[in-house]
């Protein structure tokens, strides 16, 4: 057995059953802390991972495209000129690989994958790699994010026989898709300490002739194993666990992992990781009394205070970049995905629900401001991601972070201007250079940069709170605000000047979904209503070009053409689990946020259909994919983490609880029930693997809350109780405009509706629970005491 050193990796979410729960860490940056992965195998084969990376000098560029170049993902363009005779995964490939049998080699990342672009660039473009790839294996690219079932099997088994898992996965299969060995990046050339991907492709392809028994019998041992490990079923339990014990013991692990001084549950590298901001909220509403309640809202609020002080938000275009590479929130990896973006929206609007400071609201509006300029398309859709990378000038190779980095001298010139009643002398440029760290040197240190393509760069950080920086200048506080923001607009229009990172403009209905509850939430809790705007225009624009009228279903993905045209893969890519979850709670936060029922009438077909497509009758919960898209892959998976982006199954479970509070439909109260009790062994477990899903346990062994509201949703007293309700932090409720007409779907759905009654024809609210109903009142300081007692 070998176990051979590979270099630095980052892994996807923490490592199986134990762990606090992480971003998904996307490809890694070259500043992060090295960290060493080892796969095991039975024979002697290395794996790869971010070692020294010795550069593999390839010839002329390839001219001849391959079948890539037919394809819409971003990320297969990008290989689509390499010399190596790529293959999309399906059936084309599995017959190639059975008739002439060779093993597959399985290479996934996406687009704005850092690593995935350096191992494009030094093995992929490599024509003695590239032919080595072509006549000895069936070579198979994926795109992560079109295939996230894929992706999913092979990293769990990369993550089961290692110490991690990330992007670029490299995973070797036999004709039968069974894995054999796997691993992330791979240097082109053996290094002092690693083994080269080269040497890799010469011993697999050795073993694969010599030892080929021995390899099929030792894959279908790990598959074996794999399955029985992965299994999530409700076996003979009836009831889910104690949601209080969940609690308890989720809290718990948090609160041990808390960084005190800096926010955060890591040293570094360090993730925003909202679904655990989430749960510290709910846990501090149903704790407010306790000290363990203070503590929880006390670490979710400074988690997000530092967050947005730090160098991971770019205060110059707004946004938040993937990850800290420090425990400070300082050194980010630069790359910008629409989900971070869309989940840490409703994050800081919670926080300036619970808090009413409107730092949080502005750091909230900021984030969505960003994704209207830079991640929107004029039909209502948004898309994936803005790279890390990008040229510091024109023509020249790129580097990671150049369009968000800023020298001291660039400051000076682009801020000259004295400032006024200080009381020394001082320009703007000054200023806001200390204001937010920047110094002559450079703030990044060489720790973080080992390339030393920063040297001299800084990036933006607050130092100092407005006042201080106001007193110790002598100037007023909002004056300083001022200078601060017109300097700051300065920046970012001389940034427009620089080349602009890669952006990856495929849309992804999940990933929609989600900002449609982003701009649905942050508009209603805001009373902004352009924001609900663009969460309107998100839903039409899913519902336009992502979903199939004929079948019900969704579509994963759809691509940005030319001339701001829409364009679809041939034959199209169809949803997921986490597409139909997503969309549905979008969907629900929409219509709470608008009153317009037709989006309430769409999710409750789509959960229909994702219940139809996805949901495990005899072991109870979802499937990640459906039976028929996955098939051939040996394993057929329920997504058991809260990572990055919350499991598809915990969102299932909140949006159950809400459809039942819309419709009374007993059946999803029932789906719910199982579900929970499917993923008792894996919360009883882990209950901080799954802080979402602790979160709807915790739902369901409370009480939800039917808020209606009956009222004209055009007059002014309806939408002054409407605000009331959205402007407290209420988790566990559904939001209910009943206008008065009994044949209104929502009161086809609930009859109880039509026995409600204005009072003195002014709008009129009701909390009830349990089929009981409080007394109505009709000012909103009156409805305010009855939800928040």
């Amino acid at each position: 057995m070998s176990h051979l050193p590979s270099p630095p990796q980052k892994h996807k979410g923490e490592h199986k059953g134990h762990g606090l729960p992480r971003g998904s860490e996307r490809g890694s940056s070259a500043r992060d802390k090295d960290r060493s992965v080892t796969v095991n195998s039975t024979v002697p084969m290395p794996v790869g991972g971010k070692g020294s990376r010795t550069s593999c000098s390839p010839s002329t560029l390839q001219k001849v495209p391959n079948r890539l170049i037919n394809e819409k993902s971003p990320y297969l363009l990008q290989h689509a000129y390499n010399p190596v005779d790529w293959y999309l995964w399906g059936q084309e490939a599995f017959d190639k690989a059975r008739k002439e049998n060779k093993p597959i080699f399985l290479s996934v990342g996406y687009s704005t994958c850092h690593w995935c672009h350096m191992m494009e660039e030094e093995s992929f473009q490599n024509e003695e790699i590239g032919r080595l790839l072509s006549e000895d294996f069936v070579s198979v690219k994926v795109d992560r994010e079109e295939r996230p079932d894929v992706d999913k099997v092979y990293m769990t088994f990369v993550q089961a026989t290692s110490s991690g898992g990330g992007w670029p996965m490299n995973v070797w299969l036999t004709p039968n898709l069974q894995p054999i060995v796997g691993g992330t990046y791979f240097p082109p050339e053996d290094g002092l300490t690693r083994v080269g991907f080269r040497t890799v492709l010469l011993r697999i392809r050795e073993q694969w002739k010599q030892n080929r028994n021995t390899l099929l019998e030792n894959s279908q041992r790990v598959t074996t194993a794999l399955l029985a490990r992965s299994e999530i079923s409700m076996g003979d339990r009836q009831v889910p666990p104690s949601a209080a014990t969940m609690n308890s013991r989720c809290f718990q692990q948090l609160d041990e992992g808390y960084d005190e001084e800096y926010g955060g549950f890591a040293e570094a590298p360090k993730f925003p990781t909202p679904v655990i901001l989430n749960f510290l909220f709910s846990y501090w509403l149903s704790h407010r009394l306790t000290q363990d309640g203070s503590r929880a809202q006390q670490m979710a609020l400074h988690t997000l205070k530092m967050m947005a002080n730090g160098g991971i938000r770019d205060h110059v275009g707004q946004g938040f970049h993937r990850y800290s590479t420090d425990r400070q929130w300082h050194i980010p990896h630069f790359e910008k995905m629409l989900y971070d973006q869309a989940q840490l929206a409703v994050a800081y609007t919670q926080a300036f629900q619970i808090s009413g400071d409107e730092f949080y609201s502005d750091v909230a509006k900021g984030i969505l401001q960003y994704v209207a300029r830079h991640l929107s398309h004029r039909s209502g859709g948004f898309y994936s991601a803005e790279d890390a990378d990008s040229p510091p000038e024109r023509g020249m190779r790129p580097k990671e972070g150049a369009f968000y980095v800023w020298t001291v001298k660039e400051v000076q010139q682009l801020l000259p201007e004295p400032v006024l009643g200080a009381t020394e002398p001082l320009t703007s440029g000054q200023l806001l250079m200390k204001h937010y760290g920047l110094t002559e040197a450079g703030n990044i240190s060489p720790s973080q940069d080992p390339k030393g393509e920063l040297q001299g760069q800084n990036v933006l950080t607050v130092r100092y709170s407005l006042e201080l920086t106001a007193a110790r200048f002598g100037l007023d506080v909002d004056a300083v605000r001022t200078l601060l923001n017109a300097g700051l607009d300065k920046l970012f229009q001389a940034r427009k000047h620089r080349p602009k990172p890669h952006l990856d403009s495929k849309m992804l209905a999940a990933w929609n979904g989600l900002m449609v509850s982003g701009y649905a939430v942050t508009g209603a809790v805001l009373g902004l209503e352009r924001l609900i705007t663009y969460a309107v225009n998100g839903a039409k624009f899913l519902k336009r070009h992502m979903f199939d009228v004929a079948s019900g279903r969704l579509m994963r993905t759809c691509y940005a053409g030319p001339g701001g045209t829409i364009e679809h893969s041939n034959p199209p890519c169809w949803g997921f689990l986490e597409d139909y979850a997503f969309v549905v709670r979008g969907l629900l936060d929409l219509y709470e946020a608008s009153q317009e029922s037709s989006w309430l009438e769409w999710a409750l077909r789509l959960q229909d259909t994702q219940d139809r497509l996805f949901w495990d009758s005899r072991g109870g919960g979802y499937f990640s994919s459906e039976a028929e898209l996955g098939a051939g892959l040996p394993l057929r998976l329920k997504d058991d983490q809260d990572g990055a982006e919350p499991s598809a199954n915990s969102v299932s479970a909140h949006s159950l609880l809400r459809l039942h509070g819309f419709t009374g439909h007993k059946d999803w109260m029932d789906k719910c029930v199982r579900l929970l009790t499917a993923f008792s062994e894996r919360m009883r477990r882990v209950p901080v693997a799954l802080p979402e899903m602790v979160r709807a346990l915790s739902a369901h062994q409370q009480t939800l809350k039917q808020i209606v509201i009956c009222g004209d949703p055009q007059a002014k007293d309806t939408k002054a109780l409407l605000q009331c309700v959205h402007s407290i932090y209420i988790p566990n409720k559904v939001l209910i405009l009943a206008n008065g007409d009994p044949s209104s779907f929502l009161s086809r759905q609930l009859p109880f509706l039509s026995t409600l009654r204005r009072l003195e024809d002014r709008a009129t609210a009701y909390v009830c629970e349990d089929q009981a109903c409080s007394m109505p009142v009709t000012e909103p300081c009156d409805l305010r005491k009855l939800l928040h007692p």
